[in-house]
């Protein structure tokens, strides 16, 4: 069959693998290393509840995709959880707080979910971009082995559904504030009171 493949689909693909690349220099950068578990790590946090279980319905996802050898919807699911939750929701979500110019620490349960999160996307994403994340792979921390034969996803979780309301509600009330901010014209640099009515 032929496919559509324009300048614009690679100017997207490379665009992705950046986000992807940023993503893991983040983590580096704030002491996020590889998860040495393909379990779920316990989480108390919401936050960290609610990227748990959009990973097990990203596996769940995949595996329905694979099954019905659906290449292009597994590269579609896994495209939209890596750069819509993980990139844009969940590493904004987790980000260190400044508190009077000083940098917060981020903490250690953050770390060891956003490590795991990182490691179960690499997995994911190794037969659609099998170099960089296996450059990834590695520059995650000491490993035992290459990501080629790491074991596909199995989180052992379920979905929180409080969680994931409390996380959507959040992600939805962000959103509808900066499509009000962008209505009307609010630079984004300005400090607006969120009054409640």
């Amino acid at each position: 069959h032929d496919i559509r493949l324009g300048p614009q689909d690679v100017e997207n693909n490379r665009n992705f693998a950046t986000k992807l690349w940023n993503a893991a220099r983040f983590a580096q950068s704030n002491g996020i290393g590889g998860s040495n578990s393909i379990s779920a790590p316990k989480a108390e946090l919401a936050v960290n509840r609610w990227i748990i279980g959009e990973v097990v319905e990203t596996v769940e996802k995949l595996n329905k995709a694979f099954a019905e050898f659906r290449f292009d919807g597994m590269a579609d699911v896994i495209y939209h959880f890596v750069w819509d939750q993980f990139c844009d929701w969940y590493l904004e979500l987790i980000k260190p707080a400044f508190v009077d110019g000083e940098k917060q620490e981020m903490d250690e349960e953050s770390k060891t979910v956003a490590g795991w999160v990182l490691d179960q996307i690499l997995v994911m994403l190794h037969p659609f971009m099998p170099f960089i994340t296996e450059e990834l792979w590695h520059a995650m921390g000491e490993r035992q082995y290459d990501l080629i034969v790491a074991k596909w996803p199995e989180p052992k979780a379920k979905v929180d559904a409080v969680a994931k309301h409390e996380v959507d509600w959040l992600i939805d009330l962000i959103s509808e504030i900066r499509s009000v901010r962008t209505e009307l014209n609010v630079p984004v640099a300005s400090k607006v009171d969120l009054v409640g009515w």
